[in-house]
Formats: C-alpha cells, sequence, structure tokens
C-alpha cells in the first residue's frame, strides 16, 4: 500500500497492504483487520449507447503495464437512495456526466464497480481503478474532477487507498 486518504467520514484502520480475492469470504482472515465484500451487478445507470462507447475503449484488468491501482470505497447518504431512479439517472449523468468523465481517461485507466450495499456492508461501492505509473497524475485528475460533481455531494463516506502490485510469483 502506498497511501490512504480520508477523503470524507469515518477513516479505516490502516493495514500494510491488501490481499484481493475473487471468492465469496464470510469469516476474516486469520490476520486480518478488515474486509471488505462486494459484487459486479449490471449497469445501474449506462444507456446502451454509453455501454456501446465504454466497450470501445475499456480495457481489461491486470494488464502487465498497470502496476498502480486504487481501491475507493464509497458510501452514499439516504437522501441519495431516498431519490427516484431517473433522477438519481439526472444527477449521476446529465448533471455530474459521470460517464462523460470517465471516458475521458480510457483507455489509461481501467476499472470496476462492485456494489455492497444489499449485502449489508460498510461502503455502498467498491471502486477499483488500475493504471501504469505514467498514468497517475490522470487519474488523480479523473477522481478530482469526480469530486467536484453534483453527485459526490452526496457521499457520506469515502477512503481513497493507493496501491502498487506486487508480483507473487
Amino acid at each position: 500500500m502506498t497511501g490512504v486518504s480520508y477523503v470524507a467520514g469515518e477513516p479505516i484502520s490502516p493495514v500494510d497492504r491488501l490481499n484481493i480475492q475473487n471468492a465469496n469470504t464470510l469469516q476474516l482472515p486469520e490476520g486480518a483487520e478488515w474486509i471488505l465484500r462486494g459484487v459486479t451487478s449490471n449497469h445501474r445507470y449506462t444507456t446502451k449507447d454509453e455501454l456501446e462507447s465504454l466497450s470501445q475503449v475499456q480495457p481489461q484488468l491486470n494488464r502487465e503495464h498497470a502496476t498502480c491501482a486504487a481501491l475507493i470505497p464509497i458510501k452514499k447518504r439516504s437522501d441519495w437512495w431516498d431519490l427516484p431512479q431517473d433522477t438519481r439517472r439526472d444527477i449521476f449523468e446529465s448533471q455530474s456526466r459521470h460517464t462523460t468523465i470517465g471516458m475521458k481517461y480510457l483507455p489509461a485507466v481501467a476499472r470496476r464497480l462492485h456494489h455492497c450495499r444489499d449485502l449489508g456492508e460498510p461502503f455502498d461501492f467498491l471502486t477499483w481503478f488500475e493504471f501504469a505509473p505514467s498514468d497517475s497524475s490522470a487519474f488523480d485528475d479523473l477522481v478530482a474532477a469526480l469530486r467536484e460533481s453534483a453527485e459526490w455531494t452526496f457521499v457520506e463516506r469515502e477512503v481513497d487507498i493507493r496501491l502498487t502490485r506486487i508480483s507473487t510469483e
């Protein structure tokens, strides 16, 4: 782990490293400080045209040169979830231009969103990003732009965890 920023809300316990598992881990592994769980799901706020555009430029994860990563858990306030779906979509894209902002940084930054809200986890989303060291400043620009949007005003808790991949070979 290269750094942790507590952007909004409560911090989490600092740790030296993360172990990312694609498995349903129910118990805290021995020696672990915390566990975050999420699932990939359907696209909730993305239109067909946006999905087609994203599919043209969205890179795969685990690219060899993309040794930098960020795990950004986010929890939104209850008033966000009290809004109707179409209102959230309007804030997400029409007002905040979330997808448009993200597209500007593709293919340099790969990402995957994991949903946690319905699992009873402390965060609503786990956002995972990977990028090359040379694209670190572009990634910083991406998150800065998203944090300036109308959508971000609904964020109650956000932690920005920066990582560097280490080889296990």
